[in-house]
């Protein structure tokens, strides 16, 4: 496994999930953890109770990261705690799982605000409070790559990601920092089966040469070494982890 002692690392949206799952990687691989969450305060705790048990450090700190002020709120916080930050993880996201015919306005402003405006603000702010030789992960998805209906409106908010994370990556080259992205494919979580049938679920899992859906370990650990010394000159790419779906 890939050392992270002496690091600090934020991941939003980590009190579930694909994140919660970051979160205890990355804190078994020694580096300290700021659990970003919105509402779920007993989810954030637990997983931080759970990590300091397995003789971890970590704080939980709320921040709706669609708002600006709340984003330098949670780096502060960070700063505060442990005086640093070196990785960044953005995890944060919501699904909208309907034909771009019946999707409403505010639908469409709120996955643009939690998906990619979140992605902005924290990149913003990381570019003054990411320590050199930083590392950042943002997620995207698969479904960037492909034609798949009532995906339309969070596809378009991921391809804006795997944007942003290229420009980044070129800006921030100067100070050694990397910036990846990483495109899961569909991955078992709560996030995932929001809409679907298991008809849906089980199509999704055969167009994957593996023939499954994926675990959010199979995340972690891709998003592990992206962040270790490791990947040091692997840089401004999206990265597919969908099990040869594309």
């Amino acid at each position: 496994m890939a050392s992270l002692h002496g690091k600090v690392a934020i991941i939003t949206g980590s009190s579930r999930g694909i994140g919660a799952e970051v979160a205890k990687t990355l804190a078994h691989a020694g580096a300290r953890v700021v659990i970003n969450y919105v509402e779920n305060k007993s989810a954030a705790d637990a997983l931080c109770n759970e990590i300091a048990t397995e003789g971890g450090e970590c704080i939980a700190v709320q921040a709706d990261v669609g708002n600006p002020a709340a984003v330098k709120q949670l780096f502060d916080a960070a700063l505060e705690h442990f005086q640093q930050i070196d990785i960044l993880v953005n995890n944060a996201g919501i699904l909208l799982f309907k034909e771009i015919a019946d999707i409403q306005d505010d639908e469409f402003d709120r996955i643009l605000t939690v998906n990619l405006k979140s992605v902005f603000y924290t990149l913003r702010e990381a570019a003054n409070k990411l320590a050199d030789h930083g590392r950042i992960v943002n997620i995207s998805s698969t479904v960037t790559r492909v034609m798949m209906p009532k995906y339309g409106a969070y596809a378009a908010t991921k391809a804006g990601v795997e944007q942003l994370t290229r420009i980044f990556a070129r800006e921030m080259g100067k100070r050694g920092i990397t910036a990846n992205a990483i495109l899961p494919g569909p991955i078992d979580t709560e996030l995932f089966r929001t809409g679907k049938t298991s008809v849906d679920i089980e199509r999704m899992a055969a167009m994957s040469a593996l023939g499954r859906i994926g675990t959010t370990d199979d995340v972690a650990q891709v998003v592990l070494f992206l962040v270790s010394d490791e990947a040091a000159w692997v840089n401004g790419q999206t990265i597919g982890v969908n099990g040869g779906i594309i």
